[in-house]
């Protein structure tokens, strides 16, 4: 489970950021519960994680072109020292009890840039902070652990913060988390990389990447899945805060129950993509996971208790995370090495860059018809999409079949 921390440049970079994805937590907890509670309006709730990560959208295809270019060592270290500085204005924000929604919004936007360069950053280091290429799915894996560990312990430290300090001390607090990763990252050891001397042609890069994509059929499926379910179906996340304070009638701590529970449920499918063996088929994990999380997302929007509410919101995030975590995976061992930064954008694209345009979707629906009604109708779709995804998966395997069939009885006879 833990073999990738053997790569001593992946267990310090591991360590390094292990309080600062803590920190990530308590700013966007605060920021959901601050903003709902500022305005009691859903659309602008869904407009904020709009401006979050729509950057991921455009700025994905040149994210994984320039940071071929570059050392991505060094370029992670500066992206640190970024979002450390926003994170320093965000807390200023809320510390003078500025509660101006439209600076808030510039300052996600501002967060949202860094993070379309940050995650394909990250993720393409991978390969070179992992010594033995064997252990690169546990090190993916591990790595979504320790994110989603956070998801656990940073909502529910906020909800502590939020009911006892105020919104600022959470800022403060992810303010100061940088100060390990970035601490981390002055350790580690790795071989500087000279800028290259290859021209950029975004638009040309681009296409060839979507040529690759499409060329590799399995890849392109798996994609085309996620672009879906990040519209349509993922973004019922943003409508907790939503359950919490208006369906259950609760305060910052019920929603950070709903965000730990989402964790809870993201860390345990984490866990089991950690112990996943070589050649195991992750498409079948994935489609078991898109199935998970359509009828929990159904049970959820009909739950009465907060206690059953809860226990589905956990297993939401069980089937979110093993849906994401799975195609990312994919990516990571399938991709060529000169195509694995672009095949890796393609992802954030689909992922982070769908996502914001899912969530002012739903914020639009759910201000109209409800959020019972707008969780319901996601659910469905998210089955839906897992029955199409299985059709078309057999109906694949049925046009070698016959061929496989045929070319034994041609060596029989």
């Amino acid at each position: 489970m833990f073999k990738a921390l053997e790569s001593r440049n992946f267990k310090i970079f591991f360590y390094g950021q292990s309080i600062s994805v803590i920190g990530t937590w308590l700013q966007k907890t605060a920021v959901s519960w601050m903003v709902y509670s500022i305005t009691n309006s859903v659309f602008l709730l869904g407009l904020v994680m709009f401006f979050s990560m729509i950057p991921s959208l455009f700025l994905s295809p040149l994210a994984g072109s320039l940071l071929k270019k570059y050392d991505r060592h060094r370029a992670m270290i500066i992206l640190q020292f970024l979002a450390m500085f926003q994170a320093g204005l965000m807390a200023l924000v809320f510390y003078n009890k500025t509660y101006n929604i439209e600076l808030i919004m510039a300052l996600t936007l501002f967060q949202g840039v860094i993070n379309s360069f940050d995650m394909i950053c990250r993720q393409t280091m991978m390969v070179e902070i992992v010594d033995n290429k064997d252990n690169l799915a546990n090190a993916v894996a591990l790595n979504t652990s320790l994110s989603n560990l956070a998801r656990i312990a940073g909502p529910a430290l906020a909800g502590i913060l939020l009911h006892k300090f105020g919104a600022d001390v959470c800022f403060i607090g992810n303010f100061l988390s940088y100060i390990p990763v970035l601490f981390s990252l002055f350790m580690m050891r790795l071989a500087y990389q000279p800028k290259s001397a290859h021209k950029i042609k975004i638009y040309n890069e681009f296409v060839e990447g979507l040529d690759y994509v499409k060329n590799e059929a399995e890849m392109g499926k798996m994609l085309l899945l996620l672009i879906f379910s990040s519209l349509f179906v993922t973004s019922f996340i943003t409508l907790l805060p939503v359950f919490a304070k208006d369906i259950f009638n609760g305060d910052a701590q019920t929603f950070s129950w709903f965000e730990s529970a989402a964790g809870i449920g993201s860390l345990l499918s984490a866990i089991y993509l950690t112990n996943i063996k070589q050649g195991t088929d992750v498409t079948k994990i994935t489609l078991a996971a898109t199935l998970l999380l359509g009828s929990s997302m159904i049970l959820l929007s009909f739950s009465q208790s907060i206690a059953i509410a809860i226990f589905c919101t956990t297993l939401c995030g069980l089937g979110m995370m093993a849906q994401t975590s799975s195609i990312n995976i994919y990516i990571q061992l399938k991709s060529a090495s000169h195509m694995r930064s672009r095949s890796i954008s393609y992802f954030i694209m689909a992922y982070q860059g769908m996502l914001p345009i899912g969530s002012l979707l739903i914020g639009i629906l759910s201000h109209n018809i409800g959020a019972r009604l707008t969780v319901t109708l996601q659910g469905i779709l998210c089955i839906a999409t897992a029955i199409v995804f299985l059709v078309y998966k057999n109906k694949e395997k049925r046009k070698t079949t016959p061929l496989h069939k045929n070319s034994e009885e041609v060596v029989h006879q």
